[in-house]
């Protein structure tokens, strides 16, 4: 059995909640932007989960913290990130490798409508290409709680091998480049070629 307290109330509630039916509330996922209904006093309340405690050995939960929320409270919510259409981009066709910068989005919304997942197109996008979150259609009534930068979600990189074979081959012209004399530079003789030449 798991103790609970109201993250908005501070103070330790009398209840507590089965473990089994939060282990399993959180392997669905979403459980951190879930609206979760506490009996407190005989009275259901509408609350969002804030933090998991886990316990160092066995990570089994042991602790959760929970935030008193109004029908229509404005939260901010960490919600998950679903890149879709993969198949379409041609940078990833190309070899090219997804970096997901970010694994989900600080939104602030309505707590009735709190998206589960926002899901981020990739079709089109090349190897270079980056997503930044002025590229990303959140729902209607969602903001950004990040709002001083357009900061960026993912790239699609070039794979190490491309990588490598590209910095040698500028390393191979670099060298060249530098073996090669500049116009109007006379290049040196040796020693015996310069003999022979006076022969």
């Amino acid at each position: 059995m798991l103790s609970v307290h109201n993250g908005e109330e501070h103070y330790a509630l009398s209840n507590l909640i089965d473990e089994k039916a939060l282990v399993k509330a959180m392997s669905r996922g979403h459980f951190m932007n879930s609206v979760v209904m506490i009996e407190v006093g005989g009275s259901p309340t509408r609350t969002l989960p804030k933090d998991v405690q886990f316990h160092p050995v066995n990570d089994r939960p042991i602790h959760v913290d929970f935030l008193r929320i109004a029908e229509h409270a404005t939260v901010t919510v960490g919600v998950p990130i679903r890149f879709i259409n993969e198949e379409a981009s041609p940078g990833l066709k190309r070899g090219g490798v997804l970096n997901s910068v970010r694994h989900e989005l600080d939104l602030v919304c309505d707590a009735s409508e709190m998206p589960e997942q926002i899901e981020i197109d990739l079709a089109g996008l090349e190897i270079g290409d980056s997503i930044h979150i002025s590229h990303v259609t959140l729902p209607e009534g969602t903001t950004s709680a990040i709002t001083d930068r357009d900061f960026t979600i993912a790239t699609i990189v070039a794979p190490s091998g491309v990588k490598s074979e590209a910095a040698d081959a500028a390393a191979d012209a670099a060298d060249a480049a530098a073996a090669e004399p500049a116009a109007g530079e006379v290049p040196l003789v040796g020693e015996e070629e310069a003999g022979e030449a006076q022969e």
